[in-house]
C-alpha cells in the first residue's frame, strides 16, 4: 500500500494515524467497501498537499503515519469488533490524532469502545460529542436482525452513553428513526431537505455552523461519505441525491477544528467504495481525508489540541480485547 498523500515516512513520533479498517460484513446494498480504504490512499497520492486553513503544505512539519491495515479473521462479526478495538486502542491513547477509513460505518462501535480510553474522553462516553456527516440517520434498533449493522451505529453510540449526536446531511430514515431524533434530548438533526432549501437554507446553514463553534469538550468527527450528494460519491454503498455538496462538509470539518472550547479527537471517514470507471469517490474521500488532517495540524499549531508527550518507543502493538463478544 502507498502512504497516505504519498509522503514520505519514518519509524519515529506519530502525529497523526492512518488507520484503514477495511470492515465489511452488514453492508445492505452496494458492496466494495472492503476496498475502499486501500482506494482512499491510492488516490491521496495525487490530492495536493496545500490547505489555505494552514497557509502551507502537508505534512507542515508534523509527521503523519499509514499504519498497516486491520486484517479480521475473526469467525464472528461481534469478534470483529472487538478485534477492531484492539487494533485501534494503542492509537487512542492521546499522544497521535487517529484518522480511522473505512469500510463499512460498523466501524463506529469499536472506534467509540477505544475512545473510552482516550484520556480527554477519561472513560466516561457522556464527555463525548459525535458529529455525524450521513445521508442516514443509522438510529434503527436492528436491521435484518442484526443490531450492529451499518444502519444502527448512531443508535448504539446513544446506548454506549454518548453526551450528544449532531447529525447533517440526514435525509433517508425510517418512521422508527425519525421518532428517534424528535424525541431524544442528545439528538440534533439538521436535514438535507432544510441545509439543501433554495429558500432558506442559506439561514439553517449558518445555523449548524454555529452550533458547531459552539461545542465544548471531545468530539468525534464520522463522514459517511453517503452524507454527500450521490453524484460526488457514486461508489458509496449506497449513494443518495439531495446532499451536501463537497465545500458543505469542508467548512464542516474547518468550524469544528476551529471550535475554540472544543477537541477533536478522532475521526472515521466510511462507506468509501472503490469506483471503477473513474476515481471520483476514492479521489472525494481522501480530498476530505487530507482537509481533516490539516485541520487537526492547524488546531495544533494554534494551541487547540495538546499532545500527551508520550514516552520514546511507545508500545503500538494491537491489543486483545474481549466487548462485544462477551455480551
Amino acid at each position: 500500500m502507498p502512504t497516505f498523500l504519498g509522503l514520505v515516512e519514518d519509524d519515529g513520533h506519530v502525529d497523526v494515524a492512518i488507520l484503514p479498517l477495511p470492515y465489511e460484513l452488514t453492508t445492505s446494498y452496494g458492496q466494495g467497501t472492503a476496498d475502499g480504504p486501500r482506494a482512499c490512499i491510492e488516490a491521496s497520492t495525487q490530492v495536493e498537499l496545500y490547505d489555505d486553513q494552514l497557509g502551507e503544505e502537508l505534512p507542515a512539519g508534523f509527521s503523519i503515519r499509514t499504519i498497516a491495515a486491520w486484517c479480521g479473521e475473526e469467525p464472528t462479526l461481534l469478534q470483529q469488533l472487538d478485534s477492531i478495538t484492539g487494533y485501534l486502542t494503542p492509537w487512542f491513547n492521546g499522544n497521535c490524532f487517529p484518522l480511522c477509513l473505512g469500510g463499512e460505518h460498523g466501524i463506529l462501535p469499536p472506534i467509540l469502545e477505544a475512545l473510552r480510553n482516550h484520556p480527554v474522553v477519561d472513560k466516561d462516553l457522556s464527555n463525548l460529542t459525535i458529529v455525524q456527516i450521513d445521508a442516514h440517520g443509522d438510529l434503527r434498533d436492528e436491521l435484518d436482525g442484526e443490531p450492529y449493522s451499518h444502519a444502527c451505529v448512531a443508535a448504539r453510540a446513544l446506548d454506549a452513553g454518548i453526551g450528544s449526536l449532531l447529525q447533517v446531511g440526514i435525509r433517508a430514515f425510517s418512521a422508527e428513526e425519525h421518532q428517534r431524533m424528535k424525541n431524544d434530548p442528545r439528538i440534533v438533526t439538521f436535514y438535507a431537505k432544510d441545509t439543501q432549501s433554495t429558500i432558506d437554507g442559506d439561514g439553517v446553514w449558518s445555523d449548524w455552523l454555529e452550533t458547531l463553534s459552539r461545542l465544548e469538550g471531545p468530539v468525534h468527527l464520522s463522514i459517511d461519505i453517503d452524507g454527500l450528494d450521490g453524484s460526488l460519491v457514486p461508489a458509496t454503498g449506497t449513494p443518495v441525491p439531495g446532499g451536501l455538496t463537497y465545500w458543505q462538509v469542508y467548512e464542516t470539518i474547518q468550524t469544528l477544528f476551529e471550535a475554540s472550547n472544543a477537541c477533536v479527537v478522532s475521526s472515521d471517514i466510511c462507506e468509501i467504495g472503490a469506483q471503477k470507471d473513474s476515481p471520483l469517490t476514492q479521489f472525494t474521500a481522501a480530498m476530505l481525508a487530507m482537509k481533516v488532517t490539516a485541520g487537526h495540524i492547524s488546531a495544533r499549531k494554534s494551541g487547540l489540541w495538546v499532545a500527551n508527550n508520550p514516552p520514546a518507543g511507545a508500545n503500538r502493538e494491537a491489543v486483545h480485547i474481549e466487548h462485544f463478544s462477551k455480551k
